[in-house]
């Protein structure tokens, strides 16, 4: 697995010098100046509270599927990376982490999802491993494409995207960053339509946030989303993220 190879990546220091500036840890970043600040303001709640706007709107009153509303965009926002001359994706798809922060992961994920399978347990008994136990081919299946074709975009858009571009704005405001991430990433969720989904991927994204953050890593915060997304699935919360419209 990757953890593995990748312990002589884990350091800051691996990032290059670009275009006359230091691309690396947030909090070593220079901010950017006052016009440039409000400008990256602007575009992050532009693309992160205005487009899950627009997206809710298109599925849920255009009954547009959401896979048909959702590849464009984020397509577009990968585009939009390659097309960032201080972004280089070999950087970002080679840089590993270290074997503590794998043991962080599973600590965290142990605790956060032994919380969460015991709450679906208890609050909702009669969809409890209800993949599982009575469409496993199904299952399987999801748990083979989820990580593939859902969390792979998401944190390039949410994780990349999101503390490449806009993470000099907050400086050495570490946890502003992070609970601001986290924060968005759950808003992201209005599409589906409910609470649970919206409050639950705000916790989830702000731990995977914070993961991005210290470890730098893309394959680091994809481990822990895929752990939580597929954990979701299997006990039985995964009617809370279904938008209602069909992709058929």
């Amino acid at each position: 697995m990757l953890w593995h190879q990748v312990r002589s990546l884990n350091s800051d220091n691996a990032y290059e010098l670009l275009a006359g500036g230091t691309i690396g840890h947030p909090s070593t970043t220079t901010r950017p100046r006052l016009e440039r600040r409000v400008w990256l303001r602007a575009e992050l709640v532009l693309f992160f509270v205005g487009m899950p706007l627009l997206m809710r709107w298109a599925i849920h009153d255009l009954h547009i599927p959401l896979i048909v509303v959702l590849q464009p965009l984020l397509l577009g926002f990968v585009l939009y990376l390659l097309w960032d001359n201080t972004f280089l994706v070999r950087r970002e798809l080679t840089k590993g982490f270290a074997l503590r922060h794998l043991a962080w992961i599973i600590l965290v994920f142990v605790a956060v999802g032994g919380a969460i399978t015991f709450a679906t347990w208890q609050l909702f008994p009669g969809r409890f491993l209800g993949f599982p136990l009575y469409r496993p081919q199904i299952w399987l299946l999801i748990l083979a494409l989820y990580p593939l074709l859902s969390v792979i975009p998401q944190e390039l858009v949410y994780r990349t995207f999101f503390f490449h571009r806009y993470g000099p704005v907050f400086g050495s405001a570490r946890w502003a960053a992070v609970l601001a991430n986290g924060a968005l990433f759950g808003f992201a969720h209005i599409i589906f339509d409910n609470w649970i989904a919206v409050a639950g991927s705000a916790v989830v994204g702000t731990v995977i946030a914070y993961r991005y953050w210290v470890t730098r890593s893309f394959w680091a915060a994809w481990l822990e989303h895929t752990l939580y997304g597929c954990l979701i699935f299997t006990v039985g919360l995964g009617m809370f993220f279904f938008t209602g419209v069909s992709n058929f």
